[in-house]
């Protein structure tokens, strides 16, 4: 599955057993990439975490935040923000409180976004609009 069919199939706000498969992308694609940069797909995986920010659902936020880490194009290709899709207040607070190495690097790294401006005029909305534009046909 590509991008466009991707998109065709759950389109960016998939509910259900559809994010369940989008979940199931994202992990498969991330693992490749984190194997060898370029095995996996960073094109469809970007938006894959656009259809998990638009879910916002907290679970969601390490996978994510695996798929942005698995090489430097994916680190490139998926921001910041799109951790947030609960908020970055909620998730700042749900990373503290999985005390994992992994959940600390991704909230430093969150952190570190908003001291950057990554978040200045961030709001869920906003970034999900700016995805729809910028994925409509």
């Amino acid at each position: 599955m590509d991008e466009d069919e991707s998109l065709d199939r759950y389109g960016l706000h998939p509910v259900g057993a559809d994010l369940d498969e989008v979940r199931g992308l994202l992990s498969a694609h991330g693992r490749r990439e984190r194997v060898a940069q370029g095995d996996g797909d960073t094109e469809l995986m970007k938006p894959c975490c656009v259809q998990l920010f638009n879910a916002g659902v907290l679970d969601d936020v390490l996978h994510i935040w695996r798929a942005k880490t698995a090489s430097m194009d994916a680190d490139l290709s998926i921001e910041v923000p799109l951790l947030c899709g609960s908020g970055p207040a909620e998730t700042k607070a749900y990373l503290r409180s999985l005390r994992s190495p992994e959940a600390e690097a991704a909230l430093q790294r969150l952190t570190s976004g908003e001291a950057a401006g990554d978040f200045e005029d961030f709001s869920v909305a906003g970034l999900s609009a700016r995805y729809a534009d910028s994925y409509a046909p």
